[in-house]
């Protein structure tokens, strides 16, 4: 199993996200994905599932785990970001609710290792 960071966030957000207790994490594994944001968001992803995984050019200005219709954001910066397709659309937590993911875009540190591991 290997873990990725996710970038630090600006100083601001890191004193709220370590007062909250969410502790970004993502790691792979033969036959998973996990991604978590603390108790905030989590998924794990079947390693059958993820049909394409790509570098993003574009930016986000906001910040956590926000998605709408199985596309989801988790970030902890603007950028760099990696976008994961699943199919079939897995099963996640939001806030402990359920929510269906077919897309996940994150925030890496180091893209190309990310890349790397899941290819």
């Amino acid at each position: 199993m290997s873990s990725h960071r996710m970038p630090r966030p600006h100083p601001v957000l890191r004193v709220l996200l370590l007062l909250l207790f969410v502790r970004p994490r993502v790691e792979v594994s033969r036959q998973v994905l996990v991604v978590t944001l603390g108790w905030s968001f989590r998924v794990a992803v079947p390693r059958g599932a993820i049909q394409a995984v790509d570098s993003v050019p574009w930016r986000r200005h906001s910040i956590g785990a926000h998605g709408w219709r199985g596309r989801w954001l988790v970030n902890t910066t603007p950028g760099p970001l990696v976008r994961i397709r699943v199919e079939p659309a897995t099963t996640g937590r939001v806030l402990g609710v359920p929510v269906r993911i077919r897309e996940l875009t994150l925030s890496i540190d180091d893209v190309a290792a990310f890349l790397t591991d899941l290819r």
